[in-house]
């Protein structure tokens, strides 16, 4: 498409004479993904997560609008391709609330009810309306002493349950993969829009996706520090909640 976000970008960078490999340097976006996007062959990408992030990156370096041009690119995306629209968080939609039905008794039922409550009456006055009568005399425990109420013994607190605890808040729209210490997915491959939470999750250890740096998350309570970048970024979170970058061919895809 000659006027795409692909020819925007490589009329941009042309201007401020500039070669792929500057842009790479900058940006730390390989040159053949940064060429992909100035063909638009979004088949050579890793995916649509991460082409929007590429977008955003390499349009903030030339100085050009990286949000609208990665909304026009999900825009183009979604009415050209909708088998590739990004998927949605199940946890960002509201439930809708369930209309209560009213239940109606049954007439057998409401005069069982009825007589139940007759009865009651009957049995307070049989055992309260009588003023005049004595009570019955309280009998002491051998020995003329109380007897000692049995205590139940005091319960254990219980115990935190054993590995990490990790937490995810968006800060913004960012692609997400969660992997626990078996490869099972937490988060899989989920876009996460702004202010939405993922977790906690427990496991021995984490391996983590990121679309971009767009991101909150706390290991064991305590704050992680995740870069502001806009460029993708992983982790291996380890024992005690040691995190260790990953390389791009070490981290989760969750496909």
């Amino acid at each position: 498409m000659e006027s795409g976000v692909g020819k925007t970008l490589r009329e941009a960078r042309r201007r401020r004479r500039v070669d792929l490999a500057e842009v790479e340097a900058q940006t730390k976006i390989r040159s053949r993904f940064l060429l992909a996007l100035e063909n638009e062959e979004w088949d050579a990408l890793p995916g649509e997560a991460y082409a929007r992030g590429f977008i955003r990156a390499y349009a903030g370096y030339l100085g050009l609008d990286g949000a609208r041009l990665a909304e026009e690119h999900r825009r183009d995306v979604a009415a050209h391709r909708p088998q590739e629209r990004l998927p949605v968080d199940p946890s960002a939609t509201p439930a809708r609330p369930r209309r209560r039905r009213r239940r109606q008794l049954s007439p057998r039922l409401l005069a069982a009810l009825v007589s139940l409550v007759l009865l009651g009456i009957v049995v307070a006055v049989g055992l309260y309306g009588g003023g005049d009568s004595p009570s019955a005399p309280q009998r002491a425990a051998p020995g003329g002493e109380a007897r000692a109420t049995a205590k139940a013994p005091p319960q254990a607190a219980p115990r935190p349950k054993p590995g990490l605890s990790v937490h995810l808040t968006a800060t913004a729209e960012v692609w997400v993969c969660l992997l626990d210490a078996g490869g099972e997915p937490l988060v899989n491959g989920l876009v996460l829009p702004s202010g939405a939470e993922a977790g906690p999750f427990r496991s021995g250890s984490f391996t983590i996706s990121l679309g971009n740096g767009e991101v909150s998350m706390t290991v064991n309570g305590q704050q992680a520090g995740i870069p502001a970048t806009p460029s993708p970024i992983g982790y291996a979170i380890g024992a005690g909640g040691t995190m260790r970058e990953l390389s791009e061919g070490e981290r989760p895809t969750c496909t």
